[in-house]
């Protein structure tokens, strides 16, 4: 059980797992830099696992677009912290024996006076390429970032910075069409004249944006510091209990309400700092706020997405082979997690086999989930007892990877909370249940306690042989199936997981078959 190979059955869309794959590991250490109009952040990605583990990632505020609106030069002091920042990457990079950074530049030295000097400037001090790129392509790798998170995502990617926002569309796997536009908030606030300039100015920008993109009234993607702001505010306003950014969803009214909430806040450092917004971000979201609600207005988006992942990951994504590419982000990452940390790897795929009986009627995307819960079923076994439900619910809730809406989030939890625990009252997650309907709470409830089950059978193989769990729906009739080398594996507890299992499903009878 190498985790190397898994042959199910009943469903194997994945292939084997590639994080092992030399065309992987050549991506288990990225480092990429992203020098803005506002901060200059460096991210070393652990790459190889499909979704982006974070190995390090450090951001310093520079803002080298600010005043440019009226000098049309780089921020001096930007300047001198930009090439600080430089220094200290390439040391750490040296540090971590990487390879040779990435190193990208966009809206405030590419429209900079003096932009193509500092590049030099950076280049010779560093020893890095400095790649300056323009509009199209940024917007690009930003929406290379989303289907980094969301493979096969359909519609409108919308990536704000300090001195410009770029727009791409993205369909089947693909990016279309793409544009960009000095929406940044950093310009907008040099701007003479006040709110009705800005919104003459945001509204003319808008137009073009709109003539070129066409009409696009899918799935609005937000991607930048700003718009993730907006977010953090909107989830405080709302008192929405789980706070994770990536795949959080607004709509245009909650939007509206935010701004509004926003607007009438006298004390906004006390708001950000409720929020975990710094001071600098937070003296841009004024701005930000105009320009998304006539970016709405303009759209009209079915629904919003924030995505977490943009320029940087697009970078990431840039690297991968396309047979990486084109897998499940959360298996795969799943399958990562389970070879670094399980206690048998690979037995996953035979705990997968063993349960799915219970859920016939399972869709492709629900599979997934029950598929990922097996796989991490013992990645959290070093855990204190006493805590172990609490760690593996966090885990999954918290984890930072992509292919996750919230409410899979805490399904996906609560599955992982009931392979280790009988009840999930009294915990401290009790809030975040709302977030799934009663229907699957159940439904996790019962994946949980088949996993409690599953795991004491160590001889589940994904072959077809050994224990096999038989589920009537019908005549709520439960049945597990023993051959004579595995029936002594069924003692007392054996018994008792059993029964609470059947408890959850609602069966009215439970048979013990040893074949």
């Amino acid at each position: 059980m190498d985790g190397q190979e898994e042959t199910h059955g009943h469903w194997d869309p994945f292939g084997r797992p590639l994080f092992n794959d030399p065309k992987a590991r050549a991506l288990s250490r990225v480092g990429v830099v992203d020098i803005g109009s506002n901060s200059v952040r460096l991210v070393v990605f652990d790459g190889a696992a499909r979704s982006p583990a974070y190995f390090y990632n450090e951001k310093i505020m520079c803002g080298l677009g600010a005043g440019m609106a009226e000098t049309g030069r780089l921020n001096p002091e930007g300047r001198e912290r930009a090439l600080r920042a430089m220094l200290r990457f390439r040391a750490l990079a040296n540090g971590m024996d990487l390879p040779d950074l990435t190193v990208v530049a966009t809206a405030a030295m590419r429209d900079a006076e003096d932009g193509e000097e500092f590049r030099r400037v950076l280049e010779s001090a560093t020893g890095l390429r400095v790649w300056v790129i323009d509009g199209a392509e940024e917007a690009r790798l930003s929406a290379q970032g989303v289907l980094l998170g969301w493979p096969g995502s359909y519609g409108l990617v919308c990536d704000i910075g300090g001195s410009s926002m770029e727009l791409a569309e993205i369909h089947d796997g693909e990016v279309g069409r793409r544009v960009t536009s000095p929406l940044g908030p950093l310009k907008l606030r040099d701007i003479e004249g006040g709110r009705k300039a800005r919104d003459k100015q945001i509204k003319r920008e808008l137009k073009a944006l709109a003539e070129h993109m066409g009409t696009q009234r899918d799935r609005l993607f937000l991607v930048g510091g700003s718009w993730r702001a907006i977010a953090r505010i909107d989830m405080h306003r709302r008192g929405y209990p789980l706070q994770v950014l990536h795949e959080y969803r607004m709509d245009a009214e909650s939007v509206r309400e935010t701004v509004a909430y926003i607007e009438e806040t006298e004390d906004h450092d006390t708001l950000r700092k409720a929020c975990g917004v710094s001071a600098t971000r937070m003296a841009l979201v004024p701005f930000a706020s105009e320009v998304l609600l006539r970016l709405l207005e303009c759209f009209e988006p079915k629904d919003i997405a924030i995505s977490s992942y943009g320029i940087r990951e697009g970078m990431l994504f840039e690297q991968m082979p396309q047979e990486l590419r084109d897998r499940d982000p959360l298996v795969e990452a799943c399958r990562f997690a389970e070879a670094k940390d399980a206690r048998m790897p690979g037995f996953g795929a035979a705990l997968y086999d063993f349960v799915l009986p219970l859920f016939p009627d399972a869709s492709a995307s629900r599979r997934r989930l029950i598929h990922a819960a097996c796989l991490l079923h013992d990645v959290s076994w070093r855990a204190h007892p006493d805590y172990r439900a609490e760690v593996c619910f966090d885990n999954a809730t918290r984890a930072n990877m992509g292919g996750l809406k919230h409410w899979e989030r805490v399904y996906l939890g609560l599955a992982l909370l009931h392979r280790y625990r009988n009840k999930r009252e009294g915990t401290r997650f009790e809030d975040l249940f709302a977030l799934l309907d009663e229907p699957h709470q159940t439904e996790a409830e019962v994946l949980g306690k088949a996993l409690r089950f599953g795991a004491m059978l160590w001889t589940l193989k994904a072959d077809g042989t050994g224990p096999r769990l038989a589920w009537d729906a019908e005549t709520r009739a439960l049945e597990l199936r023993l051959d004579g080398t595995t029936a002594p594996l069924y003692g007392e507890v054996g018994e008792s997981r059993l029964k609470s299992l059947a408890d959850a499903l609602g069966a009215d009878s439970r048979d013990v078959t040893i074949v």
